[in-house]
This record gives C-alpha cells, sequence and structure tokens, in this order.
C-alpha cells in the first residue's frame, strides 16, 4: 500500500509544521540552556565552597594551626577532610601538596586578589580558587584546587536524561498540536459538508456554529446565495411576465395564419403591428440582461458604472445626447451591489431615452443618501398619471414598445435597499425620476 502524499498547501499541514517547529525549538533551546545554566551553576556552587573552605585554611594558618610543612604531606588528615590540592607561595617560597600540578598552576599565582580559574590539562579539569593574604608582614598566595571533571561527568549525564524527558515532552506536545489542530478545523469540515448540501439541494442556507473568524465568511456566502435566490425569482417573474406578453399577440398571428379568410392589407398591417410589438418586446429584454451583465455580489464602482452606462445608451438611442455629471462628494463604492446598481441606472436612462426628445441629463451626487437624478425633455407625463408609475404592468403610452415592467422593476430594486422611488415634472418639459438610496460604504 503506498503512503499518500501529503498535501503542502493544506492548513492542517501549516498548522502542524508550524506549531511542531515552534515547540521543536523551544525545546531544543530550553535544553541547551539547561546545559550551560547547570554548568555555571555548578560551577559557581564549587566555587563558594571552595572560597570558604580557603577561608578557613588561612584561618587556621594565622592562629598558627597549619603550618607551611603541612602541605607536603598528602596524607595529612587536614588535606585529606576535602580531598583537594593546595598550593601556597609565601615571600617566593612555593609549597604544594601535589607537585605534580605545580609547573600547571604556577601561572596562577599570579593575577587579581580573588579569583577563580577552570585549569585544563589533557583531559583534567580542575577548578582552582586563589586568595591572596598577609601573614606576619609577609604577603602570600593560597591556591585550592578541585578535580571538576567527576562533576562534569555527572552534569552531563543529567543533561541527557533531561534531553530524554524533553524529547518525550517535544512527541507529548506534537500530539497535543495534532488534537488541537483537527479539533479546531472541525468547523471547515462541516462547512464543506453543508456546502455539498447546498450543491445537491438538501440545504437553502449555511446554519454552522463556527468560531468568530468564520462568521464573516459565512454572512457572505448566505448573502451571496440569498441574491442568487432573488435573481433567480426575478428572472423567474421576468420571463413569465415576457411569456404572458407575447403569448396573445402570438395566439392571434397563429389564428389568423391558420384560418382560411385571405388577408388584406388591414389584417397584414395588424399583424406586423403586433410581431413588431413582440420583436420590440425581445428586444428590450435582452436590452436589460446586457445592461446588467453576468457579475453578482460586487460592489458597485459608481463612477466607473455609469460613465459605462451613459456610454452605452448613447450608442443604443444614437439621436439623443446623454449628460453626465457626478459631484466630487460621490463615495467611490458603496454596499449597493454592482448588478442592482447598473439595473437602476439602466432601467432610468432606457425609460428617458425613449421618451426624449433631444437630451438626457443624469446626476449623481450625494448627501445624506445617494442620490441619482434622470430627466429628459420629452412629452413628460400628466401630474394625476404620476402615481400610476411604477406599478406592475401600468404602461401610460402604447406608442412605445414594452410591456410596462421597468419602472416596477426599479421600484423593487430600489425598495430591497430601503430607498425611494419620486416621480415629478421635469423643467424641461419631460419626466424627472430621482432615487435616493441610504448610504452605506464599502471599501
Amino acid at each position: 500500500m503506498s503512503l499518500r502524499r501529503v498535501d503542502r498547501r493544506s492548513l492542517r499541514f501549516r498548522l502542524l509544521a508550524w506549531l511542531g517547529g515552534a515547540a521543536l525549538i523551544v525545546v531544543g533551546v530550553t535544553w541547551l540552556l539547561h546545559g550551560v545554566l547547570l554548568s555555571d551553576l555548578a560551577r559557581s556552587f564549587l566555587g563558594e565552597r571552595l572560597r570558604q573552605e580557603a577561608e578557613h585554611t588561612l584561618r587556621q594558618f594565622r592562629q598558627g594551626q597549619l603550618s607551611t610543612q603541612l602541605w607536603r604531606e598528602t596524607e595529612s588528615p587536614a588535606l585529606q577532610v576535602f580531598h583537594h590540592l593546595y598550593v601556597l607561595q609565601l615571600d617566593g617560597e612555593i609549597t604544594t601538596s601535589h607537585p605534580r600540578w605545580l609547573d600547571t598552576l604556577s601561572p596562577y599565582l599570579e593575577g587579581e586578589d580573588q579569583a577563580l580559574e577552570l585549569v585544563t590539562t589533557g583531559e583534567r579539569h580542575l577548578l582552582v580558587y586563589r586568595a591572596r593574604f598577609e601573614y606576619d608582614g609577609r604577603a602570600g598566595v593560597l591556591l585550592i584546587g578541585e578535580d571538576f571533571g567527576q562533576v562534569e561527568d555527572g552534569l552531563e549525564a543529567l543533561h541527557w536524561w533531561v534531553g530524554a524527558i524533553a524529547g518525550l515532552l517535544l512527541l507529548l506536545l506534537i500530539g497535543l498540536n495534532l488534537m488541537a489542530v483537527n479539533r479546531a478545523l472541525r468547523p471547515l469540515s462541516r462547512l464543506r459538508g453543508q456546502l455539498d448540501e447546498l450543491r445537491c439541494g438538501a440545504r437553502e442556507r449555511l446554519h454552522l456554529e463556527a468560531p468568530s473568524e468564520l462568521d464573516g465568511l459565512v454572512a457572505q456566502l448566505n448573502r451571496l446565495m440569498d441574491e442568487h435566490a432573488r435573481r433567480l425569482q426575478r428572472s423567474r417573474e421576468s420571463l413569465a411576465n415576457l411569456s404572458h406578453a407575447l403569448k396573445t399577440p402570438l395566439t392571434a398571428v397563429v389564428q389568423v395564419l391558420r384560418g382560411s379568410r385571405p388577408i388584406d392589407a388591414e389584417r397584414r398591417r395588424k399583424m406586423l403591428q403586433r410581431l413588431e410589438d413582440m420583436h420590440a418586446q425581445l428586444e428590450t429584454e435582452l436590452k436589460r440582461s446586457r445592461i446588467a451583465g453576468p457579475t453578482a455580489g460586487q460592489r458597485a464602482e459608481l463612477r466607473r458604472e455609469a460613465e459605462q452606462l451613459v456610454e452605452l445608451f448613447s450608442s443604443l438611442y444614437p439621436e439623443r445626447q446623454f449628460r453626465l455629471a457626478i459631484d466630487a462628494s460621490l463615495p467611490a463604492r458603496t454596499g449597493i451591489e454592482r448588478q442592482d446598481f447598473v439595473e437602476i441606472l439602466g432601467i432610468l436612462l432606457d425609460n428617458a431615452g425613449k421618451w426624449a426628445a433631444r437630451e438626457v441629463h443624469c446626476r449623481l451626487w450625494r448627501d445624506a443618501a445617494l442620490r441619482i437624478r434622470v430627466e429628459d425633455d420629452g412629452p413628460g407625463v400628466a401630474p394625476g398619471d404620476l402615481g400610476r408609475l411604477g406599478r406592475r404592468g401600468a404602461r401610460l403610452d402604447e406608442g412605445k414598445p414594452g410591456h410596462g415592467l421597468g419602472l416596477s422593476i426599479l421600484r423593487q430594486l430600489v425598495e430591497r435597499y430601503a430607498g425611494q422611488v419620486r416621480f415629478a415634472p421635469s423643467p424641461e418639459g419631460g419626466l424627472r425620476v430621482e432615487v435616493l438610496l441610504p448610504l452605506n460604504e464599502a471599501g
């Protein structure tokens, strides 16, 4: 059975690698520091003991309880108390308990008053304490040494035992890290499962008890799914409305063609008119789909989208002039989704371009809300009919193509953002439509 290839891009692998590496560094540095500090502690402890012994020895020497001849006797009970090496220099005369070490220790008779030295000869390590003193007006130096090799051997054994324990702790830490990472990644596994259920149609929204770091992700996914569901519903409604609008004239044309009565000029004119209306309605829906574009969920860049739409409608209505005014106070982005903003402004410009005589004026600015104003110089709407604008299927003039859904969709889009649509006569003689959308700026 072949081993499964490790996925180095996975979050689990990266977390375990970082946590394991950090644990290895911490344990390794701690073990190294333990060896250094343990050696320093042992030297300090033995050095303090040698200092106390030196003071005790010099005190006995001043009291006459010890003589210089004593250090020549290596079997003396006084020398065997601590099992140490002694070197005494008094007025240039040197006596020692271990003559074979004299050449090695002679250089250490010079130097500071009090000092602790580590003397190395071959594989032997000797810890030596130097003490200067005066006796009967004569200057002297006392060296007391102890074999440090045995202590180092014990420290090394202890150090490796600590290393073995640290290795076991490292393995324990890696195991605990593995458990913690697996537990922390469980919400991601549940999220993946719920996404699979969404794909299969077994779930409509995400309901996940996840860490706070995933709250924004879950909310964005739910918002995106709601948006797609809303757009799907709107597309179905638009398709149903278009189907209903085309069904009656299409049925009438089919009945005429299937009938036995001859088609005179008047009947041919009516059939042609119905077919042209159907063609205009299809063109209107195709225009709306081209305006909205394929994107969803993106935040609108107001200036760029408005300029592109004005350029588009200038090409769709070449006999009209579209004039765009954008205030400097307009934010670069808002919380309005790009497709909604494009559809709102597209409906306004399309309606104005359809009815305008020569010019369409569009202005975007902000105060307490985002405001969009579009007005034309067309025939306008009677004051008594302004209240009917935006009602579903309402058409005030049958002379233009369409089926009365544009302004109704506009109202639905604006109400989704808790905004308002206002209709009023334009000073140019046509219709003024003003849209107010609460600001929700996004970076």
